[in-house]
């Protein structure tokens, strides 16, 4: 059986292919299109899950969408209806592209990508729940999936049994913890879809003053994490903006004019949406448990990215263990509707999946021909050779690209695409974000450390945390040695890294640990600010020459940016972007 799920129209637009119940390719269509946070169908994704599965599009038993397009409508409608002298600015802007392309999804999605066949659709949550728990360790789990919005619901909780997903309860729209959390994120000047990150980086900046007066105002929260949103304080269901003047009266500050400096009043009004999402979190997770008795628990949705939130959820012991889809926003969705129906027509128990080594690969001959192509001076030798000298750089304090086996499925990178620096350096997080990320200066980096080892330098439970979703307090007499990855409130956002899972990434920081006698290195994303992780070699080298990485590991080739003329570095130079 060949199944190809999409998600696409409003953010992360992804496809992945399941074939006889194995997960075999998946990606975000940014990657290919180079736009970040592409909404639009995932043409470039689809191609490349069906190259890799060695098919032709109408080979394919069904295309499944992730989402229901005439119950989002129905929301949309209801929404305007309710409010129509207010909301006829948004309603001139949707309405014309609703009736001309969304509502028409099936149509849209077989014309433009040449599909003949059968094509279904899923619920969002659905297709969230059936993400994660089908992509789990576990055999029996509780799921919970939190995100803005999805057709009308924007949290849910269910079972997941073996080969069936089954929801027991939502919470609809507009009283979305999502939505609040983003909200805010627009009223701190940040770009709502992409931002909220920062929002978590920039909270132990800050303290929760705000905090009580956001419960007191803003939202009610019930015992089981339901919540009730004061309406007049937000925008975003009759406006163009997500907050309006009610707001800026609320806090009595104006919201902040994007990329202008960031005062302490934004920090604790970050700390404090920041303490309101953990207790909403941990109030449904409480519910959950209490609900279903389950001691596994699956989470998905955008809010599942709340590595902060999660690591309180974890330490809270309400669960056995925590299992997060690493692609846990809409892209993941594309994963789940692909996995739900398969294992709904066939009635076959679940496989074990696997969330590393989804995406493109090139091999050592592609990427040979790019640089010979293009005269880029280069080195090579065998991986153990290469490992060494990478982790020698990093030792000595340059900054180094990897680029290796195939790319990661979600907004992480682990090792395939990431840029490496020394976390012993106190001065290495100003100089990335600076010269490298070109990013603001607040913002954290991860460690990722061998799985051996992981006890040692942070206070975490298990060795196990490969997807960097969860957070934990550095050891205290670790802080010094790497204050590089350790954020203001001693907390780091770690990767675990295994021999089996990714043989040089773990192989790297084992030489690093020999020179350094420390087995962590700092890892962040393969991209420049407002762009997309990298795809193609051409991607890798083109930031390469665009930010202050000083070596690159292109799978068996080591490029120094010394060795790079100029006339070469312009050629490929990249545009600074917002994100």
């Amino acid at each position: 059986m060949k199944i190809l799920g999409i998600s696409c129209f409003y953010h992360d637009a992804a496809a992945a292919i399941v074939i006889d119940g194995e997960l075999l390719a998946a990606s975000n269509e940014e990657r290919f299109s180079r736009k970040k946070h592409d909404p639009e169908i995932p043409a470039g994704a689809v191609k490349y899950c069906l190259n890799r599965a060695g098919i032709e599009i109408n080979n394919l038993d069904y295309i499944v969408f992730y989402d229901k397009p005439f119950l989002k409508f129905d929301r949309i409608l209801t929404g305007y209806m309710a409010t129509p002298f207010i909301s006829y600015r948004p309603f001139l802007t949707a309405i014309p592209l609703w009736l001309r392309r969304k509502l028409w999804t099936e149509y849209v999605i077989g014309k433009e990508l040449d599909y003949n066949g059968e094509m279904l659709f899923l619920p969002h949550h659905l297709s969230h729940a059936a993400g994660t728990f089908y992509s789990s360790p576990f055999d029996k789990a509780a799921i919970l999936t939190i995100d803005g919005v999805g057709e009308w619901a924007n949290a849910s909780y269910g079972i997941g049994n073996n080969n069936s997903v089954k929801l027991l309860g939502e919470m609809h729209y507009p009283h979305s913890v999502g939505l609040l959390y983003s909200a805010i994120t627009y009223y701190l000047g940040f770009r709502v879809n992409s931002a909220e990150y920062k929002i978590m980086g920039l909270a132990p900046y800050g303290q929760p003053k705000y905090a009580e007066l956001i419960e007191n105002n803003l939202v009610t929260i019930h015992n089981d994490g339901s919540l009730h949103l004061n309406m007049k304080y937000f925008n975003f269901h009759h406006g163009m903006t997500m907050t309006g003047k009610r707001m800026e009266k609320l806090f009595k500050q104006s919201r902040r004019t994007p990329e202008t400096d960031l005062s302490s009043f934004h920090n604790d009004v970050a700390a404090s949406i920041q303490k309101v999402t953990e207790k909403i979190v941990l109030r449904m997770a409480r519910h959950v448990k209490k609900e279903t008795g389950m001691e596994n628990l699956c989470m998905a949705g955008g809010v599942a990215l709340n590595c902060t939130a999660n690591g309180h959820l974890l330490r809270e012991k309400l669960f056995k263990n925590i299992y997060i889809q690493p692609a846990s926003g809409d892209a993941g969705g594309a994963v789940g509707a692909a996995l739900y129906v398969y294992h709904k027509l066939s009635g076959n128990n679940k496989k074990k999946q696997g969330f590393f080594n989804l995406g493109p690969v090139y091999s050592d001959n592609e990427i040979k021909s790019f640089l010979k192509t293009h005269s880029v001076p280069y080195k090579t030798g065998n991986m153990n050779e290469l490992s060494k000298l990478v982790a020698k750089e990093v030792a000595d304090g340059k900054i180094v690209g990897i680029y290796q086996g195939a790319a990661e499925y979600g907004p992480r990178a682990l090792g395939f695409r990431s840029i490496l620096a020394d976390p012993r350096d106190n001065n290495m997080k100003e100089k990335i974000n600076a010269a490298v990320k070109y990013r603001e200066k607040f913002r954290p980096f991860a460690p990722a450390v061998m799985i051996e080892y992981a006890q040692d330098y942070f206070e975490c439970s298990s060795n196990e945390y490969p997807f960097m979703l969860f957070n934990f307090k550095v050891h205290r007499e670790k802080r010094e040695i790497i204050p590089a990855v350790t954020h203001v409130d001693n907390s780091s956002r770690i990767q675990t890294v295994s021999k089996n899972d990714n043989p040089v990434f773990h192989n790297i920081i084992s030489e690093f640990k020999n020179i350094t006698g420390v087995a962590v290195v700092l890892n962040t994303s393969f991209n420049l600010r407002g762009h997309p992780i990298v795809n193609t070699p051409e991607d890798a080298f083109a930031t390469f020459c665009s930010g202050g990485i000083d070596i690159l590991l292109l799978g068996s080739y080591i490029i120094n940016k010394n060795a790079i003329t100029e006339e070469l570095n312009n050629k490929f130079r990249l545009e600074k972007a917002e994100d």
